[in-house]
């Protein structure tokens, strides 16, 4: 059995963000990058899915420059086998559109029969690359999963995977999926190992393809962004000392200048 698991490096949410010159995006050659939140969970559940299982080869992969190839290594000393990074450098891969027909150009052909992917990026949290790739591959596909149960690989129903989906106020829905199959997991389906020494040092030595996204995908963006800002600020912060009881009193005095409350 084949398995690929799709990851994306994302900023640290406490970087400095700047925007560039452009105007259309944020600067990222100042920012810290770590490894997406949901991608470490989809990554477990490959390596359990392995573990459950014989014969599993577990491939990871990433869209983006040459320097997200750290953050590829650390997802990959998880457990899996072998890792591709896909350079878009001339030509970047921002929008969901742009990265699902770029991992589908590579895993088309490759007789992967599972894929996971966290179901959502942290960065623009769009939750739509999962689903257009299970489209553009023809796969069948789950989405917010929080359970995978891989026991019809094992059994007369061979071919079969179930997974509970989490729907809006707590309700679970039960799926049934016929491999090959995408599933984009949620957070709480596992939780995530610490990659042991000997993986890490195995992925430091382990040979990563780097091949550009212009020579497998031919294709522009689905979406352009126009122009990008950060936030207005839209209150004050004042920082009030002195001890308890004076901080106090001086509270209450600006809460009733400023409105009606006391």
């Amino acid at each position: 059995m084949k398995i690929l698991v799709c990851v994306k490096a994302v900023p640290l949410s406490e970087s400095n963000f700047q925007i560039n010159e452009t105007g259309d995006f944020y600067e990222e050659s100042s920012l810290k990058y770590q490894v997406n939140e949901y991608d470490l969970y989809a990554m477990e559940e490959a390596v359990r899915t392995k573990e459950r299982l014989e014969d599993v080869e577990i491939t990871g992969v990433m869209v983006g420059p040459p320097p997200r190839m750290e953050q590829l290594r650390k997802a990959l000393a998880l457990g899996a086998d072998e890792g591709l990074l896909m350079d878009d450098s001339v030509r970047p891969a921002r929008d969901a559109f742009s990265v699902a027909s770029s991992v589908a150009s590579f895993a088309r052909g490759r007789h992967f029969d599972m894929v996971f992917c966290g179901f959502m990026s942290e960065d623009l949290m769009q939750a739509q690359t999962g689903p257009m790739l299970a489209e553009m591959l023809g796969f069948s596909c789950a989405t917010t999963v929080v359970s995978c149960d891989t026991s019809g690989l094992e059994n007369e129903t061979k071919g079969l995977v179930y997974c509970e989906r989490e729907l809006e106020g707590g309700i679970v829905e039960k799926v049934e999926l016929e491999l090959p199959a995408v599933m984009t997991v949620q957070s709480g389906i596992n939780t995530p190992r610490y990659a042991s020494l000997s993986n890490v040092l195995r992925v430091k030595e382990m040979e990563i393809s780097l091949i550009s996204v212009a020579d497998l995908y031919s294709g522009g963006p689905a979406e352009n962004i126009v122009r990008a800002g950060l936030p207005q600020t839209t209150g004050q912060c004042e920082f009030l000392e002195g001890d308890a009881e004076g901080v106090a009193l001086e509270l209450i005095e600006k809460i009733r200048a400023r409105t009606q409350v006391v």
